[in-house]
């Protein structure tokens, strides 16, 4: 449960999280490669997520 809204608030850039992620707590307790993850998502999130997964299609890249 905690991860999936770990994950939610990250990508949605909604606040905290509930249980182990939430208001009162902090991510400190995660790994290293958590923390980029979730900022990944964050950045993501922030950037709108078809924007991104177009700019990754070859289709989008292709010359015509």
């Amino acid at each position: 449960m905690a991860s999936l809204t770990l994950t939610a608030s990250t990508l949605g850039n909604v606040g905290p999280g509930i249980g182990e992620f939430g208001p009162g707590t902090s991510m400190n307790s995660l790994t290293d490669s958590a923390k980029l993850l979730c900022c990944f998502l964050m950045v993501l999130g922030r950037l709108e997520l078809y924007t991104i997964l177009i700019l990754f299609t070859p289709a989008f890249w292709k010359n015509n």
